[in-house]
């Protein structure tokens, strides 16, 4: 029988060696910096607290993910996830290729460049996961039908496409559009999303809380859904008051986030030993090619 402190030991040691890497970082001197560049990773890593009981047994390593070359405001619309896409990934090919790590998780609801990023880690047997992806079929295991709650219009319609390219949208219920958009040049920014966050966590009234809370009832009984899910990687910070409330009005539905989606999706495939199939990201000369493919 081990010792008492070498059965601690055991349970705290780390099992995982995971690479997190954030979709993108602004400037140092944007105005509208929504997270850190410095300080501990626990610091830089948005909604840390929400997410370190899925971290316990990972050793993790935070990147900031390219810097926006389109501006000094937050991704949102579709050439901006193209640009921040190109820029993650040789972020991540460099990553993969070090050989420090077991998998790599994407952090970001848009998931820019995730396929891509995928397609690296196949040829380097380190599966990638990432926050949509992994909504959508956690969701799918839980209910026969989820919705997603969003922020804005242009990013509703980007995500839009995400549930057709996973082909989920035989599964999704509806995206519910809170109508708080990121803050951008040109644009009133007069609900400010940390603002609502920091009310709410202050145990405060706030709008946007209230809002995806009556976006989730609305899923649920006008629309379908069994699942709750959360777009952009802004709103996932709500997910615990949603949860609350639901269960309060007598709601038992799963309401889940990308994050903790995402990285316990990494566990699983580490622990299965598995990855993307050959055949979803065929090598350059593979050894065998199929004649046709069938939709």
């Amino acid at each position: 029988m081990p010792s008492s402190q070498a059965a601690g030991d055991i349970a705290n040691a780390k099992r995982y060696r995971f690479y997190l890497i954030n979709a993108f970082h602004l400037p140092v001197d944007s105005p509208w910096r929504h997270r850190p560049l410095e300080g501990a990773k626990e610091v830089r890593l948005m909604n840390h607290d929400m997410v370190s009981p899925h971290l316990h047994d990972v050793d993790w390593e935070l990147g900031h993910g390219p810097t926006a070359r389109y501006g000094d405001w937050p991704v949102e619309n579709r050439q901006e996830f193209a640009d921040v896409a190109a820029g993650r990934i040789p972020l991540v090919k460099e990553a993969i290729e070090s050989g420090k790590f077991d998998a790599v998780v994407l952090l970001g609801g848009g998931e820019p460049g995730a396929m891509e990023c995928r397609e690296v880690g196949r040829r380097h047997g380190v599966p990638v996961t990432s926050c949509a992806f992994a909504q959508f079929h956690y969701a799918t295991m839980l209910g026969n039908k989820f919705s997603v709650i969003d922020m804005a219009e242009v990013h509703n319609m980007y995500y839009y496409n995400l549930v057709i390219q996973h082909r989920m949208d035989q599964r999704c219920a509806s995206i519910r559009n809170l109508d708080f958009p990121l803050p951008r040049p040109g644009a009133p920014n007069d609900r400010p999303v940390a603002q609502e966050k920091a009310q709410a966590l202050a145990g405060e009234q706030s709008d946007m809380v209230d809002a995806a809370i009556e976006a989730a009832i609305d899923a649920i009984e006008n629309d379908g859904a069994e699942v709750i899910t959360f777009g952009c990687s802004a709103s996932f910070w709500l997910q615990p008051f949603v949860k609350k409330a639901l269960h309060e009005a007598g709601w038992d539905v799963p309401v889940l986030e990308g994050y903790s989606c995402a990285i316990e999706l990494a566990k699983s495939m580490v622990n299965l030993g598995i990855d993307a199939s050959s055949l979803m990201f065929p090598e350059d000369h593979p050894k065998r090619v199929r004649k046709k493919m069938v939709f």
